[in-house]
């Protein structure tokens, strides 16, 4: 990878063909707000960009590089929320960040996104259906099986079977 020897090693605008991440981009659209820290001024954007690292935020008026934002993504109705400094800047485009400090449970909501992603996880919404429709099944199954525990029973009282072929039955349903 070499840089331009005409650009400054720290500006902000770099050639389109040098790659300088070293982690696995996600696309990802959800709703974005940054707070700057120092001003309190508030953008709403949109996320088009997701990585461990940080993001790319879609917005008109981006904060200048340097500029310490508390940044919240939502996704559904779940929130991942992180401090972050803008590494690159460009009015009419954009801004990517980086993440810079951020609590535990909000780097596990990360890790969660990222594994969905990447399709090490089926979306959340998705596993919520498979419990659900997995829950269903069970109580089904349940529901079968007192059926067939009473049908034997009955079976046995009116003599249709025997109380040796009706109890054999009935461990055979049991294990």
């Amino acid at each position: 990878m070499v840089d331009d020897p005409k650009k400054e090693p720290d500006s902000p605008v770099r050639p389109a063909s040098i790659e300088r991440r070293s982690l696995a981009r996600h696309p990802l659209i959800v709703a974005a707000e940054t707070l700057e820290l120092q001003s309190g001024t508030v953008i709403k954007a949109r996320a088009s960009d997701l990585s461990r690292e940080g993001c790319y935020l879609d917005t008109i008026n981006p904060f200048p590089v340097g500029t310490v934002v508390k940044l919240s993504l939502t996704k559904e109705k779940e929130s991942f929320e992180v401090q972050a400094k803008a590494v690159y800047s460009q009015v009419g485009m954009g801004m990517g960040l980086v993440f810079t400090a951020a609590e535990p449970e909000q780097l596990w909501i990360l890790e969660k996104w990222l594994a969905e992603l990447s399709g090490e996880l089926p979306p959340e919404s998705e596993t919520r259906e498979q419990d659900k429709q997995a829950r269903a099944e069970e109580s089904l199954k349940e529901e079968q099986q007192y059926v067939l525990n009473d049908l034997i029973i009955a079976l046995m009282r009116k003599g249709v079977l025997s109380e040796p072929e009706g109890k054999a039955m009935l461990r055979k349903l049991h294990r």
